[in-house]
């Protein structure tokens, strides 16, 4: 599936874990998602605008840590979908980063690249998501748009059977 002009940011102090994820999510998306990387909560905070689309952050790091990062991320672009990899597995960390703003938390081993891909494809492929990106419409419209159009269907086919 190609999407075109998403940007995603990678940002974790592991360097051949980041080098490793981006090639395996441009080879699942193609040119069309805008991979960029980071090794610091800071670097990415100075890139992240209202063009930013998908984070995948990494909770420790030197400097900030992954959760400060989120608050940050979403003060300057609440659209932001954030997804939290950490190798730590504490259901609070969990929590905390979910009432932050966090869209996920998946924890490091050998399915988090697998889970992470199927979440970066739900994000891009929700209707809801597409239209917000497509027609620069609120979420909140997006959402009544796609209830309209739902609601207009079931009674198209509840009158089909009459």
């Amino acid at each position: 599936m190609e999407a075109q002009g998403l940007n995603l940011f990678i940002v974790d102090d592991n360097t051949s874990m980041v080098t490793g994820l981006k090639h395996y999510i441009q080879s699942r998306f193609g040119k069309g998602v805008n991979v960029s990387t980071f090794n610091s909560g800071e670097d990415c905070l100075e890139k992240v605008d209202k063009n930013t689309h998908i984070v995948i952050l990494d909770y420790f790091m030197d400097g900030k840590n992954g959760l400060e990062t989120l608050k940050e991320i979403k003060e300057i672009n609440p659209k932001t979908e954030v997804i939290m990899l950490s190798s730590n597995e504490d259901i609070g960390l969990r929590i905390e980063s979910f009432k932050v703003g966090a869209r996920d938390y998946v924890i490091k081993g050998p399915t988090s690249w697998k889970k992470l891909t199927m979440l970066v494809n739900h994000i891009i492929t929700t209707p809801i998501r597409i239209i917000v990106r497509e027609f620069g419409v609120s979420k909140f419209v997006a959402i009544f748009l796609m209830t309209f159009i739902t609601m207009g269907l079931v009674v198209a086919l509840v009158l089909s059977f009459i």
